[in-house]
């Protein structure tokens, strides 16, 4: 089965087009209902034995994990897809995993910045006004000035994020022949390898222009030589990576004294919600974030709906 399991990482890679996230994600779980299927000590069960029931079995394993519904339901997901392929294949007669329901889950609207908090929150971050980073030891100039070429950085990491919507795997994945700084327009990869074109405005272009000279004295660090060029660098010169990016967010954040649970999607959210409150079509910002679908860009408009009715309820005299 590991090598079914190894064919399979191959078609979600070649012919899926899926993003490296769900790649291993995707192979982490099949890997999991593997080892579910492998009792210590002995053989696997074979493929054409699995059936609803199993399946089943394996979920109940699951929730026994205390895993929220969440996570079941990504894993149930997974198992679909496989045995998917697997039919496809040949290698199994049937799906049993499409005979099990998936978990429902709450439908949670998630609290969207204002555009005035947003502003407010990135015009500070600008200026430099939010407080440094509590350090172990008195910082010495050098720290001091590393830290300052990083606020500029970060700085131009959240202007980007909100003035385009990115994903943070798409901002991250960013080289210099992606950009058009004269046009003020980004080539981006996103999900299933494909591409669109996104504009960025004015305070993002004036925060890459404070980053471009950042960049190169970021890139003199690099202490081995690549044909990449990555926009977005870490410390040592290298590309900066999804995780460090949310890292960056949380901390300033933290920094802010903000009471919000900011994380890279906040902006995503946000850009798409302040676009749509401010009169843009919904098919525009369904292109704008890369959606293939127009119902996952309507999530969007049941957070803008609940605010309305906030102001509604608030404002109205027969409300």
């Amino acid at each position: 089965m590991q090598q079914l399991i190894k064919k399979f990482v191959g078609y979600l890679q070649y012919e899926r087009n899926a993003s490296p996230n769900t790649i291993r994600e995707y192979n982490r779980d099949i890997t999991e209902f593997h080892t579910f299927l492998t009792p210590p000590g002995e053989t696997t069960m074979p493929l054409g034995e699995v059936d609803h029931r199993i399946i089943r079995e394996y979920v109940s394993w699951l929730y026994d994990r205390k895993l929220e519904k969440s996570t079941v339901a990504r894993k149930l997901a997974a198992l679909r897809t496989f045995f998917k392929f697997c039919v496809r294949e040949k290698f199994a007669k049937q799906n049993p995993a499409r005979l099990i329901s998936t978990p429902k889950l709450p439908k949670r609207l998630p609290r969207v910045l204002t555009a005035s908090e947003m502003n407010g929150f990135l015009d500070e971050l600008a200026s430099g006004r939010l407080p440094s980073a509590k350090h172990k030891r008195k910082p010495t100039p050098k720290s001091e000035a590393n830290e300052k070429l990083i606020l500029k950085r970060d700085r131009a990491i959240f202007e980007l994020l909100y003035a385009s919507g990115l994903r943070v795997s798409e901002l991250t994945g960013l080289d210099l022949r992606n950009i058009d700084r004269h046009g003020k327009m980004l080539r981006v990869l996103g999900k299933g390898r494909k591409e669109r074109i996104v504009p960025y405005g004015e305070k993002a272009q004036t925060a890459f222009e404070a980053y471009w000279p950042v960049r190169e004295e970021l890139l003199a660090r690099r202490e081995t030589d690549t044909d990449e060029e990555p926009v977005f660098l870490n410390s040592h010169g290298g590309r900066l990576m999804p995780r460090a990016v949310r890292t960056i967010v949380k901390k300033y954040a933290r920094l802010g004294n903000v009471n919000w649970d900011l994380h890279p999607h906040s902006l995503r959210h946000a850009f798409a919600t302040h676009l749509l409150a401010d009169g843009a079509d919904l098919r525009a910002i369904q292109e704008l974030l890369g959606h293939v679908s127009l119902s996952t860009t309507q999530r969007y408009t049941q957070t803008g709906i609940a605010q309305l009715m906030a102001v509604y309820d608030k404002a109205h005299p027969h409300a």
